[in-house]
């Protein structure tokens, strides 16, 4: 495993972020969702392409706080620029599980 430095983990903008709108992504190769994800006044909200498919249905992510990384470059997806990346881990099916806040906290809140 490569070792980063404080500095380098300081970079990455990991925000708290509430889903405020959540579709089948039906243009993309894997199935995927695309998000509008609100992260607060200071970032605003962002569009993010999300391969959650097989955990969640759009209508249970609406209004689910999760964590994005909100410092990457926008990246075009098919016809879809995602401006986010939705964070999770691969689950043992090999599917993949949002990474959440446990409370609730501010949205925009960023990771320590």
């Amino acid at each position: 495993m490569e070792q980063i430095s404080w500095d380098d983990f300081e970079k990455v903008e990991l925000r708290v972020g509430k889903i405020l709108q959540a579709e089948v992504f039906k243009e993309a190769r894997k199935p995927a969702y695309k998000l509008q994800i609100d992260f607060g006044e200071e970032i605003g909200i962002r569009k993010s392409s999300a391969q959650i498919t097989e955990h969640y249905t759009p209508e249970e992510l609406v209004g689910r706080l999760i964590v994005g990384v909100v410092n990457f470059p926008k990246k075009q997806i098919g016809p879809f620029m995602s401006e986010c990346l939705t964070t999770g881990f691969y689950s043992e099916d090999g599917n993949v599980v949002l990474c959440v806040p446990d409370k609730g906290v501010p949205l925009g809140a960023k990771l320590l």
